[in-house]
């Protein structure tokens, strides 16, 4: 009976000799600080070379601040930008955008955006392209726009907090600037460039839907933290227990009465199953294969039709 395991011969042969081979010589490239800043670092026929320095320009200038020489340099690095090289074109662009925004150049800004949006392919790039386009609409006051993108963001996204988080916020300060009586941004943005969507969302912008947004939001930014604060540890168990306070006292301000708080959880807490969660989750996933229910038809007209606005929210207590 055989109580070791048994080995090949083979184990035991010597090692054949090794064949040494030449590696070629190495020479690490020696840089200076700022080396792209220099005049003669474009003296290279390298097209690779070239959008390299452009873009460090680029990137240099916006750190210092001067956007239009950032965009200036961003505009030479795309004349060297390779067709197949799509992250450095999309991160050229999202600069370029970024830049026209600070420099008030709204329409460009929105150009920039729409090239950007086609290039589209998965979860991760709508997630930016959404984001940016926050950023320009909330520089130019387009609270409307500005509504819509963060709207897309919660359908996108529906287990990220931190977007249902940025949403209330926007409501709650707009109730606080008493920018709901404007109703929408203005004529120009109307007329000119906003979707139906965005159109329909700035004509609701009056207090007591602003205020019932706001309440959704929170509700349902309080009911993800709770459930992802199991699996969280150090830091990031911080940041969510200081939002969790921050979130009871924003709710606690907004003082819904209890049958619209039991009316709203129930509503915007149908799909937080953890295994739907995990089933449901689309981050970095194909925009081919997501299906994605817009706000409105996901929450909003369900919200709508609790009625809780018939007895409660603001004007309600204002006539009390």
């Amino acid at each position: 009976m055989e109580i070791f395991a048994t080995f090949d011969d083979s184990v035991f042969l010597e090692a054949r000799d090794k064949v040494s081979v030449t590696l070629c010589p190495y020479h690490a490239k020696l840089c200076e600080p700022e080396w792209f800043c220099e005049n003669t670092a474009l003296n290279t026929d390298d097209p690779l070379e070239k959008q390299k320095i452009y873009k460090f320009r680029g990137d240099l200038a916006v750190r210092q601040g001067d956007h239009q020489k950032a965009l200036d340099a961003y505009s030479s690095c795309q004349e060297w930008i390779a067709d197949n090289n799509l992250t450095i074109r999309r991160d050229v662009l999202e600069g370029m955008a970024r830049c026209c925004t600070k420099l008030g150049q709204r329409d460009r800004a929105l150009d920039f955006a729409d090239l950007l949006s086609k290039d589209v392919s998965n979860t991760c790039h709508l997630t930016s392209l959404l984001l940016l386009k926050v950023s320009i609409y909330q520089h130019f006051g387009a609270v409307g726009s500005k509504m819509s993108a963060l709207q897309q963001l919660c359908s996108l996204l529906p287990f990220n907090p931190w977007h249902w988080y940025n949403l209330g916020q926007m409501c709650l300060q707009l109730l606080d600037s008493g920018r709901t009586t404007e109703r929408c941004e203005s004529s120009e943005e109307q007329n000119d460039g906003g979707t139906e969507e965005q159109q329909r969302e700035a004509a609701e912008l009056n207090d007591n839907r602003i205020w019932l947004k706001a309440c959704v939001c929170f509700i349902r930014t309080r009911l993800l933290l709770r459930i992802l604060r199991q699996q969280q540890s150090s830091f990031v168990l911080q940041r969510t227990e200081s939002t969790l306070q921050m979130t009871d006292e924003v709710l606690q301000r907004l003082s819904p009465k209890e049958t619209t708080l039991h009316a709203l959880t129930e509503v915007v807490s149908e799909d937080l199953i953890p295994e739907k969660m995990r089933e449901d989750c689309q981050d970095g996933d194909s925009l081919a294969s997501v299906c994605v229910q817009s706000f409105r038809e996901r929450w909003w007209n369900k919200i709508l039709l609790t009625g809780v606005l018939e007895t409660d929210g603001l004007q309600t207590r204002t006539q009390c």
